[in-house]
């Protein structure tokens, strides 16, 4: 018997508690990546941090309302002043640079919450399969519309052309290239847990 099906039995409070209890976690962690530290890049505002592997961890552990649940908690954090952004920062980073980034979070999770599907884990050939399609989703979600969303309002509110900050912003891109690969093979590979 899966973890869901358990959890689909128990009473709703109990279920809502417990979902509630996985968004926050990724809520925290969230807020945690960017505490860490971030690392800038030359040629634009938006620094590198270690959000966007765990945007994708969220968008593969947890269903697509409970990952939801956890962006919209983390940038109403940030939007009631509480230092949960990069740098320490919080409201303004909402109307800045890096806004159009953290509102990419939520279409961008919940998308590839969406298109991750159902974990095969029997054999080397459900494994494969299943680390695909998580690649897949995490590459389109959390990369491609988180990306795109970025790019536009990073583009609109700092004037500089789209091409122009997208070549700014492909360090970011293989960054996450490869932490989707890497979130991608362990989850598929835990997938029971989940």
């Amino acid at each position: 018997m899966s973890s869901r099906t358990v959890r689909a039995e128990l009473p709703l409070s109990r279920r809502l508690f417990i979902s509630g209890s996985r968004s926050l976690f990724f809520t925290i962690l969230l807020w945690l990546a960017a505490a860490a530290g971030a690392i800038p890049v030359p040629g634009t505002p938006v620094p590198i941090t270690l959000q966007t592997f765990v945007l994708m961890l969220a968008a593969l552990t947890l269903d697509w309302r409970e990952a939801a649940a956890s962006i919209i908690a983390y940038l109403t954090a940030g939007a009631i002043g509480l230092p949960v952004f990069a740098g320490g920062s919080s409201t303004l980073a909402l109307v800045g640079p890096s806004a159009g980034f953290l509102f990419g979070f939520l279409p961008g999770v919940v998308i590839t919450a969406m298109l991750r599907g159902t974990a095969n884990t029997h054999g080397l050939a459900g494994y494969a399969w299943t680390a695909a399609r998580h690649l897949f989703a995490c590459i389109v979600g959390c990369v491609v519309v988180v990306y795109a969303v970025g790019f536009l309002v990073q583009s609109a509110l700092t004037g500089m052309p789209l091409g122009a900050v997208a070549l700014a912003s492909a360090v970011f891109m293989v960054g996450d290239l490869i932490k989707a690969v890497v979130v991608s093979l362990a989850v598929s590979g835990l997938a029971r847990l989940f």
